[in-house]
């Protein structure tokens, strides 16, 4: 079986009816078995009442817009677990259940609860049985027990959820969105859980949302694709060239041998977004890139010294978020902050969402814990 997965995918209306792929990519599709993408939008109508209390940009598609590139692409089923896909509320994914219900699609990673968002998708072929996993990292998106939306990263479950799909199926594929926006690497924490997933029974581990192509590793024979990059997403993003270049995935399964992949490196036009496969020198240039970060990956001590150069880089969007009052040192001045309660005065609800973002968000968690921890070791040192 042959199987094509993709990364980020978001199509606004404004580009609706435009030539945005290449006949290179519809050709590479074409020759897939079963073809997968991120859809990172809820295909829903635009009503502001709708949107959600959150950070960033509230997305959002319509039928019209984004199924004729989902047919173009012969697009068998999406992920819908990522940090988008509840922006516009349970409307808004309610809507999209129904638009790829409608269309014959299938999607993984999101339900009207929770108990459905965390159901695996399951494929057959020639007596070989597929599940598909998709979980996303804790924003905005997230189902509960009684409300539609997001599956969620969570160690126990997921591990449960991987536990249970092998039990059941030959193989295992876990998708996941999360990572560090912009970040061209693992961090140690990511790897650290995603090999933890391996070990218990994830056969291949994909990982998009970072926006920015990343490595591979192939950890006690499972493959861990760290990062996929944008695939066809149409938000202009200046002075960033990482943001336009992406890459898919083909993988082949079979019962009883090994599981191989095949990469293919994705390009966008800066103003139109039509996206295409790369000249022979581009993809050489991509391989070369590709083989620079998979020699960083494995390394421990590389690792993580590139991880403390991102978060010294980042760090200041954190500190600019975070409002701290215990080192107030005058006490008259303490005693009013607390008694007044002026922080009520100060955060703004987008900025008390914004604290909740980086308390919850694992990637967000992660860093400005790390910055924090560096700070205090050279204040020691």
């Amino acid at each position: 079986m042959n199987i094509l997965i993709a990364g980020d995918f978001f199509i606004s209306d404004e580009f609706r009816n435009k030539d945005l792929i290449d006949q290179s990519v519809i050709d590479a599709f074409d020759n897939a078995d079963y073809r997968m993408v991120n859809l990172e939008a809820p295909v829903t109508a635009d009503n502001p009442n709708n949107n959600i209390l959150k950070t960033g940009p509230h997305l959002r598609t319509s039928e019209e817009t984004v199924i004729p590139f989902l047919k173009q692409l012969q697009i068998d089923a999406v992920t819908l677990a990522n940090n988008h896909i509840l922006d516009y509320g349970t409307k808004g994914l309610t809507d999209t259940f129904g638009v790829l219900k409608n269309n014959e699609i299938d999607y993984v990673g999101a339900g009207n609860n929770l108990a459905e968002a965390n159901k695996p998708l399951t494929l057959e072929k020639d007596g070989m049985k597929i599940a598909i996993l998709n979980f996303c990292e804790n924003e905005w998106s997230i189902a509960e027990d009684d409300k539609p939306g997001a599956n969620p990263m969570d160690i126990i479950d997921n591990t449960m959820q991987i536990k249970a799909a092998k039990a059941t199926h030959d193989k295992v594929i876990c998708i996941i969105h999360g990572g560090h926006i912009g970040y061209f690497l693992p961090s140690p924490q990511m790897q650290k859980l995603y090999r933890f997933y391996a070990d218990n029974g994830a056969d291949i581990i994909i990982t998009h949302h970072a926006h920015r192509l990343s490595g591979y590793e192939i950890y006690n024979n499972t493959p861990i694709l760290y990062g996929l990059g944008s695939f066809l997403f149409t938000r202009h993003k200046k002075n960033n060239d990482e943001w336009y270049r992406g890459l898919f995935v083909n993988i082949t399964f079979s019962k009883n041998a090994a599981i191989g992949f095949e990469l293919f490196f994705t390009k966008q036009e800066v103003n139109t977004f039509r996206v295409s496969l790369p000249s022979e020198d581009e993809k050489k240039n991509r391989e070369n890139e590709i083989d620079h970060i998979n020699k960083i990956i494995p390394n421990k001590q590389k690792l993580e010294s590139h991880w403390e150069k991102w978060v010294n880089v980042k760090a200041h969007y954190y500190l600019n978020s975070l409002l701290f009052t215990s080192d107030i040192k005058n006490r008259f001045v303490k005693f009013l902050f607390n008694k007044i309660n002026i922080s009520n005065f100060i955060r703004s609800n987008n900025h008390n969402a914004k604290l909740l973002n980086i308390i919850r968000c694992e990637a967000h968690k992660e860093l400005i814990s790390k910055f924090l921890f560096l700070k205090k070791k050279r204040a020691n040192d």
